[in-house]
């Protein structure tokens, strides 16, 4: 119920929202994303202007500091009341496997970045938002060479139809 609240909400809201995101590459021109995966990347970009500013910490679960498994766990928590697990290596056993080509906002992209995992949570048009080592929480695009050389895999923990049937 809470969520068919949210989305009614989010419909109303939508002709007055605007995103002033950074993000780390210009982004590619793609199909703009409509319909109910548009109001996910709503949900998500109003979860992104509340977490914008948070540093990066290892461990870190709250705004004085955040690591990346964190920031999904908690954004999947508060705004779509969904359960994830809480470290990167349980949440890539999580749900069915994408194909890059078939990413859907919501769906989490992972990445092997050196001796470590990362994840993010994917918004549409190339862009995912995920707490950035080095700059904290931030959104970036799949097709900046790093992250495009680091892409190991994505995920669909929940579908966006089952968010709306919540």
């Amino acid at each position: 119920m809470r969520n068919i609240l949210l989305l009614t909400s989010l419909l109303l809201l939508t002709g007055c929202f605007s995103s002033g995101r950074q993000v780390s590459q210009p982004l590619m021109p793609a199909p703009e994303v409509t319909g109910l995966q548009g109001d996910v990347r709503l949900v998500l970009e109003q979860q992104y202007q509340a977490w914008v500013g948070t540093p990066y910490r290892l461990g870190g679960a709250d705004k004085r500091g955040i690591d990346c498994s964190a920031l999904v766990q908690s954004i999947f928590t508060e705004a779509f009341d969904v359960q994830l697990p809480r470290t990167t290596g349980e949440q890539v056993a999580t749900g069915d496997v994408v194909a890059r080509q078939a990413l859907q906002p919501l769906d989490l992209v992972f990445f092997h970045t050196g001796r470590t995992q990362h994840v993010g949570i994917y918004l549409g048009q190339g862009d995912f938002l995920h707490a950035s080592t080095s700059r904290g929480v931030i959104i970036s695009n799949l097709d900046n060479p790093y992250w495009k050389r680091n892409f190991w895999t994505a995920r669909r923990p929940i579908d966006a139809l089952q968010i709306a049937s919540l």
